[in-house]
């Protein structure tokens, strides 16, 4: 990469600068961590009140202030205090993206309390599983979500207290359940939460992600992992920006640098879920640090998506790579005023490179894309601008205190160029899945974290995937681990051999699909197996694809079904 870039890095990260960073212990573990770091994200929260009179969330018709939702984030802490709700303690949240999952995870977090991010696709199954799995001390949900549990409520709470707080709910409510608005008014009255010390270490948030091993596994977020992945995003934008006015200044301007963008306001318009960390700690905890304006989807829909760019003249556009290629390929693109748009792209799965010179091509805005997942708190690289253009097929480098290797099949380092299973180790990275020693254990050592994604570095180190080790369906930016969808199939009486692998589909980027084999003797149709599977498993984790087979499935020399051999021989082929 240029020069102007390596001098902008340089002189970001140097001592006493804004991303300076130093090596200390974190749980044992030499750790790089950002000089600068606020101690936790409680801190960031209290600073936005200085934004009072500026928008904070949209949704439809409704518009909230940063006072407006100070006022009702500090009611509800009182609230939750008042259930007995505080430090080390969890509140989990199961709602669409309304402004009150916000406003609950920021009284949730102020408390030292945890949020559990619940996947608002759950059925009452795995909703269960979470609650249970999690101790959770109270349930933030809305109308849809309390329909689902409400039959759980009584045996959820034999194992301790668990108290509801439903929201644009209607009607009667369960026992110790109270609608969110008279939460709110009726904290005038409740005293102020002690103050708590929230440390660095202190858990902020578990997000579930689907388990290999059949169940969903909840990896816990900590305050400076948070804070970490929130730096990490600053330090990109601040780096890529100056790398473009050196090289401007010295008249070697990259593409894109003339381009002039239109009048807007910090935000966002954000339409993947909040209980991602896409949505929450890449795009929620930036715009409330900023004190820009989040605008929230009910679904996505592109043709709304444009009118509230237009709308709201925000700055970013928040989703699925699949979502940006619908955005520019609308038939309103051309008659809606996207100008204030300076960044678009994606993350939960990769920019194809074409869509990267489309964004480039058709808007003032500049393509994006991270890699991460929930495990790193967010990002592990980040790519834009003229660095996106120049390697498209590059998720972008390591960002400043995100230490990487690529380690062979034997555990060696691999050299430059050399494909390999990425570990990364730095402040942003989890601690451990929930209730989980074992898979600690085994993805966990000295502090590397093993992301199962295989990939290679380039002579710049900016880090190329080339493949997925971990079984694992990326459908429109949600994870689906094959074994958590097989554990249900295979719930079914009839199946003999069940092998879920990834179909590729040209919207969302894969899709499930299953090659089956039946017992001898038994019937079963797509149809029945889609029944079967949709309840016990979420809807966007039923197959799609299905083929029934005669001959058992193939197998390697472990006796493990070689799932690739199946994909190359199925996909194309007609489905059942």
């Amino acid at each position: 990469m240029d020069q102007h870039y390596q001098a902008a890095w340089a002189a970001m990260t140097a001592p006493g600068a804004p991303f300076a960073w130093s090596v200390i212990d974190v749980r044992g573990v030499p750790t790089r961590a950002y000089d600068a770091a606020p101690p936790n994200m409680a801190v960031l929260w209290a600073a936005s009140a200085a934004h009072a009179d500026s928008d904070y969330l949209v949704y439809e018709d409704e518009r909230m202030s940063y006072a407006e939702a100070h006022r009702r984030v500090t009611a509800m802490a009182a609230h939750l205090s008042g259930h007995g709700i505080g430090h080390g303690d969890r509140v989990v949240i199961a709602m669409r993206n309304y402004p009150e999952w916000v406003l609950a995870y920021w009284a949730t977090v102020s408390l030292g309390a945890a949020v559990v991010g619940m996947n608002a696709w759950w059925t009452t199954a795995e909703m269960k599983f979470g609650l249970t799995d999690c101790g959770a001390g109270a349930l933030v949900c809305d109308a849809e979500r309390l329909e689902r549990v409400e039959p759980l409520l009584e045996g959820l709470r034999g194992a301790g207290p668990l108290h509801v707080v439903a929201v644009r709910a209607e009607g009667d409510l369960p026992d110790d359940a109270v609608h969110w608005e008279d939460a709110i008014a009726r904290a005038s009255g409740l005293p102020a939460p002690d103050d708590v010390v929230i440390a660095p270490e202190d858990d902020v948030c578990i997000f579930y992600t689907s388990g290999t091993t059949g169940r969903p596994k909840g990896a816990v977020l900590t305050h400076r992992g948070a804070v970490s992945n929130l730096l990490n995003l600053a330090f990109w934008q601040t780096m890529a920006d100056v790398a473009q006015a050196s090289a401007v200044a010295a008249g070697e301007p990259p593409p894109g640098s003339d381009k002039v963008f239109g009048e807007g306001e910090p935000g966002s318009v954000l339409a993947v879920p909040l209980f991602h960390v896409t949505g929450c700690n890449c795009c929620l905890h930036p715009i409330t640090a900023v004190g820009g304006k989040l605008v929230l989807m009910h679904r996505w829909d592109a043709e709304r998506a444009l009118e509230l760019i237009e709308r709201e003249r925000t700055t970013t556009f928040t989703g699925v790579p699949t979502m940006a290629r619908e955005l520019i390929n609308s038939p309103d693109f051309a008659t809606r005023d996207t100008s204030s748009l300076q960044h678009l792209g994606g993350g939960g799965a990769a920019v194809q490179p074409d869509l990267v010179h489309k964004i480039e091509e058709r808007l003032e805005g500049r393509p994006s894309t991270g890699y991460g997942l929930t495990e790193v708190n967010g990002v592990i690289t980040i790519n834009s601008a003229h660095f996106f253009l120049a390697k498209p097929e590059s998720v972008g480098p390591p960002l400043p205190i995100m230490e990487a290797r690529i380690v062979g099949d034997d555990g060696t380092d691999q050299p430059t160029g050399d494909p390999g299973r990425l570990w990364v180790r730095g402040g942003n990275v989890f601690r451990g899945y929930l209730n989980q020693p074992e898979a600690n254990a085994e993805i966990l050592v000295d502090g590397w974290f093993d992301t199962g994604d295989i990939g290679y570095l380039d002579e710049d180190g900016f880090l190329f995937l080339v493949d997925r080790a971990k079984d694992m369906v990326l459908r429109g930016g949600e994870n689906i681990y094959s074994a958590e969808v097989e554990a249900a199939i295979y719930e079914h009486p009839a199946i003999a051999e069940a092998a879920v692998f990834a179909v590729p589909d040209e919207r969302l980027g894969e899709r499930v699909g299953v090659a089956i084999v039946l017992l001898s003797g038994e019937s079963l149709t797509a149809d029945e197996l889609r029944v079967h599977t949709a309840a016990l498993i979420a809807s966007f984790k039923v197959p799609e694809d299905v083929w029934f087979l005669d001959d058992p499935l193939p197998r390697n020399a472990n006796g493990k079904f070689v799932k690739r051999e199946l994909r190359d021989m199925l996909v194309g082929t007609t489905v059942d």
